[in-house]
Order: structure tokens, then sequence, then C-alpha cells
């Protein structure tokens, strides 16, 4: 039994070739982009609450480090004071002299600054307001030339208070780090979210594609496919469902296939007991009167018709049983034709050989391969004006080697639609003008059994205008070739 694994592989056929190039995202892009976007917002709000809490704790600290250094200042100032109550310069120098670069004293209703810039002028008169005339130790965040500082202030009595600025420079390049640093961790985490998706659709889109190739492979002739068991009891029903459904296919096919094979085998003794009997009928036709004589060509073509009809039949029924076998060796393409032409319905048909088509080989089956251009021209005979024209065409006439050749068959009949072009090629067919081209002379079957011989020696076949734009079909026949070392 045919098991199918994900490691198969498919090449796109022409037709999906062919096709334009934009199409809606599949189930594995949309995996993808949802873990993606799912990646990216889940980094980008977890870096917007880090940063706030970052911020507000690094703020904090700041806030809380800068008060405790203004009270310490307060408190040399309160004792700078007592010792000169007249001026408060001697404070701004015990200031200076501990280290503190940003003081600003109210003292006496009177404003005094160690550094330029840092003075009244940069507090905010709510923040004045509140520690002078309110009495309430208070700090705001203020800008001096385009630096962000805390001003804290506090009354130390009736008639001082001390103000003091802190600069928040390194706490802005501490903040710049961690934004970077979250930036960084947000595009690591992204790309970590895409190579998570990339692993996820691929494992979630698995299943259908090995689904898709078994379905592929069922229907290409491989009946005995089956997918893998599984004990993903998700994906077990998917497996189950597909082999129940195989198996009920594979049977009913059989089944049909050994019907028309047993049918095919059973008319075949009446039918050469009913051959014989006409035969001998034959042989005293003169005997008969012209009534009977008539009635005996209809029987014989009728005689005919049905071991045509049972001799398709069982080729079908071998080709659905898989028991066609190729015996392949080299034929000389262009002789082989005229040969097969030869022993054909029409010997007479003119077979036109490219030059080049002269010395190219084919490797094939002889008795299969003249059947093909037997039937074609059959077809032409019958349902094409009775005119067939067989010509033998290199593909790429300028190439080096030749790779492939073309076997033509055109007739002058009424042609055949673009839509029905491949309808031709199916058993029984009886679409629009597959009917009328079938006639009371065919089964359906000759086109059918054209297309599987070509398939099986890894060609194509398909029909056409004819080339000169004279009414008419072009039946064409591709296979690989080789050219003839000279």
């Amino acid at each position: 039994m045919s098991k199918v694994t994900d490691e198969q592989t498919t090449a796109d056929t022409p037709a999906e070739a062919s096709r334009p190039s934009k199409r809606k995202w599949g189930l594995r892009r949309r995996i993808l982009l949802m873990f993606t976007l799912g990646a990216l917002m889940l980094s980008v709000l977890l870096a917007f609450i880090t940063y706030g809490l970052a911020r507000s704790s690094v703020l904090q600290q700041r806030d809380e480090a800068a008060k405790e250094a203004a009270r310490l200042s307060g408190t040399i100032v309160i004792e700078a004071l007592r010792s000169s109550p007249a001026n408060a310069q001697p404070a701004m120098d015990r200031l200076e002299g501990f280290g503190v670069q940003r003081p600003l004293i109210w003292y006496a209703n009177t404003w005094r600054s160690a550094r330029p810039g840092y003075n009244e002028n940069e507090v905010p008169q709510q923040l004045i307001d509140r520690v002078i005339n309110e009495g309430i130790a208070s700090r705001m965040i203020v800008e001096v030339d385009s630096e962000p500082n805390i001003v804290v202030g506090f009354l130390l009595d009736a008639e001082t208070a001390y103000f003091e600025f802190f600069s928040l420079e390194e706490v802005s390049d501490t903040l710049q780090s961690v934004q970077l640093s979250l930036v960084l961790g947000t595009l690591i985490t992204t790309a970590l979210g895409v190579l998570a998706g990339s692993f996820a659709a691929r494992r979630a889109v698995r299943p259908v594609g090995v689904a898709a190739q078994a379905a592929k492979s069922f229907a290409s002739g491989r009946l005995d496919t089956r997918l893998e068991p599984t004990e993903d009891p998700d994906l077990s029903v998917l497996a189950n469902s597909f082999n129940d459904m195989a198996s009920a296919l594979q049977e009913r096919i059989e089944r049909d296939g050994r019907f028309a094979s047993d049918v095919s085998h059973e008319l075949r003794s009446p039918l050469m007991t009913l051959s014989a009997s006409v035969e001998v009928m034959d042989a005293r036709r003169d005997e008969m009167p012209e009534r009977a004589q008539a009635a005996l060509d209809l029987l014989k073509s009728d005689v005919t018709r049905f071991q045509g009809l049972v001799g398709d039949l069982l080729e079908i029924s071998r080709f659905d049983a898989g028991a066609v076998r190729l015996n392949l060796e080299e034929l000389l393409a262009a002789e082989f034709v005229r040969q097969a032409v030869a022993v054909s319905s029409e010997p007479d048909t003119p077979v036109t050989v490219a030059p080049r088509a002269e010395a190219v080989l084919i490797n094939g089956d002889r008795r299969r391969l003249a059947r093909v251009v037997a039937n074609l021209i059959d077809n032409a005979r019958i349902h094409g004006g009775g005119e067939p024209e067989v010509s033998i065409e290199v593909v790429d006439p300028d190439s080096e080697p030749v790779s492939r050749i073309r076997i033509v068959v055109e007739d002058r009949g009424a042609g055949v639609p673009d839509h029905e072009r491949d309808l031709v090629f199916e058993r029984f067919a009886r679409g629009g003008v597959a009917g009328r081209r079938a006639g009371s002379d065919g089964a359906g079957l000759g086109l059918s059994l054209v297309d599987e011989h070509v398939r099986m020696h890894g060609g194509r076949v398909w029909v056409e205008d004819r080339a000169d734009g004279e009414p008419g079909a072009r039946f064409v026949i591709e296979l690989m070739a080789e050219e003839i070392d000279e």
C-alpha cells in the first residue's frame, strides 16, 4: 500500500504556472501573519508597560534623593544663618563647600543664587506661592536652558525658604538606554515570533499538504494511496475520513473495472460465433437475394464495430487495472509513422516529414503507438471529411539537439470548438461536438485510448485548429525524442 509522507513534493502543472501571480493569502501565510502581529503587539505593549514602570521608578528614586539632599542643604543653611543672621552669603559659601551646585535662598524677601540662570525667574510662581505663602514643601519639574530639572523647595522659618535645582539629565540618559533596550527587545521578540509562526505554520499546514498530495496521487491512478495514521485526535479525523473515502472509491473503481472487463470477456465468445456466422453467410452471398445482401452488409458493419468496441473496452479495463506494460524499443520516428499509416484504414494517407525529423529516434511501444496513429486516422476518416493528412515536425527546429517531436494528424471536418477540446478525449464523450464527431461508427473510446497511450509514453496530445486556416481539426501528439548522431 502506498503511503504519503510530508517529504513528497510536486511540480506546478502548466495550467497552474500560467495563472496570474495575484492570489489570496494561503493558510500558512495567514498563520505566519497572525504570529508576527501577535508578537509585535505583545512586544510593544510590554515595552510601553516596562518603560512606564521604569520611568516611574527612576523618577521616584530621583525625587526622593532630591528631597533628602535638599533637606540636608536646608539644615546647613539654617545653621549658617544662625551664625550670621545679617547676610545669606555665608550660607551660600558653606553650601558651595559641601558641593551643592544649584542652591537658591529666599531670605528676608531677598533672593540669592549660586549659579547664573538658576535663579528665582526659573522657579514657577505656583511653586513659590505654595512654599513661601502656604508653607508646604513641594517640588516641580522645569527646564533650564533645555535641561530638565527638579526644583525642590520648603520653608525653613518665617522669613527663610530654600530651593534647589537637581538635574535630570542622568535620568534622561538612563531612560533613553531603557528605550533602546526595549526597542531591541521588541525587534528580537518579533523576530522570534516570526520564527515561531513559521514553524507553527509549517506544522499546521503539513497535514493539509500531505492530504493534498495524497489526493493528487489518488487522482493520478494510485488507488492504494492512504494517509498515515496519527495519534492526534484532530488530525486522525482527517486521516480516517480520507482513508475511508479512498477505500470506498478504490472498491467502486475496481468493481467498475472488473465489470467492464468481465462484460468484454463474456461478449467475446458470442461475438466470435456471430462473426464466424457472418463470414459463412458472406461466403454464400451470391445465393442471397438483393435485400438479404443489404442486410448482410449492415450486419457485417455492426459486427466489425462491435468487435472494435469490445477490444477498446478490454484495453480500457487493462488501463484501469494497471495491467498495461510497455515494451519499449528505439523507433526511427519517420519510418515508424510511415509503417503505421500503411497498415491503417487509410494506407494512402500522405505523410510529410520535416528534414530534421528523418533522423530522430523515439523510445516507445511499437504496437501501442501504431494504435495511436491508427485511431487518429480512423477519427479523421470517419468524422473529418475522409481526407486525413499526417506530418512529423521538430518542436524546436533550431535547437541542439532535438528533444521533442510532434506527430500531427489533420482532417477537413467541422473542427473542434475551444470549450470542447478536452472533452473529446474523455471516455464515451457525448458533448456538443463530441457527439457529432462520434457519429455511428465510434463508441467514444478511440481518442480516450490515444490519450492513455500517449500519457504512458510521457507525452501529451491535444487538438487545435489547422495551421493553414482551413476548416478542420489538427490532432497533435508530442513525444520525447533523440536525434541520431551523424
